[in-house]
């Protein structure tokens, strides 16, 4: 079973990261097709945000946040982050023992998340869960894999395969057509 970490150090890829569980990839092939549809569905996902906002009256801010390993202390966090602030402005040989440290801790993900606000209501929203909903089928957050409700938790992530065309490229049509159907599932749960 190849985990995201492992991946990361092998492919150069679009870092991805999620609050619950990262996606749990079986086979090197699945992280490759995963690889491919992963910019698309983040651009075509925030486009149709975007056309979905500008329908309704919730208010959405973008943020960045750091997304850590499950089990990562408080004061493990905090290490990390003084280490990193302390690289601004060190000489060679400080910068040098610090990258040393931070060597030998885990190293927070990017994430991306959407804070919908109106009225009294605040709602965020992981950018990334949104996106491996469009490119896995039946994604699972919790377990960071795909199986539909009646079946047991799978192995893996499974790749939403009809969002490739006949000659393996992306087919940004079904891709538009599922990032827009997630996005109105998404407003269709908030609170009225």
């Amino acid at each position: 079973m190849l985990r995201y970490p492992e991946l990361l150090e092998k492919c150069p890829v679009i870092a991805i990261a999620l609050e619950g569980k990262m996606p749990k990839f079986q086979t090197m092939q699945i992280w490759q097709q995963a690889e491919l549809l992963m910019q698309p569905a983040f651009i075509r996902l925030i486009a149709n945000l975007g056309k979905q906002l500008e329908d309704s009256d919730w208010r959405g801010d973008y943020k960045d946040v750091q997304v850590w390993a499950e089990g990562t202390s408080e004061s493990t966090k905090a290490l990390v982050m003084q280490l990193r602030s302390q690289l601004e402005g060190a000489t060679e040989v400080q910068t040098e023992a610090i990258e040393q440290q931070l060597s030998q801790l885990p190293t927070p993900f990017p994430g991306y998340w959407l804070y919908l606000s109106r009225g009294d209501h605040q709602i965020t929203v992981d950018l990334w869960d949104l996106c491996y909903q469009i490119c896995f089928q039946n994604y699972d957050s919790i377990h960071g894999t795909s199986h539909a409700e009646d079946e047991p938790i799978g192995e893996s992530v499974a790749i939403e395969v009809s969002l490739f065309d006949e000659t393996g490229e992306v087919d940004w049509h079904r891709l538009d057509d599922k990032a827009c159907q997630i996005v109105k599932q998404v407003f269709a749960g908030l609170p009225t």
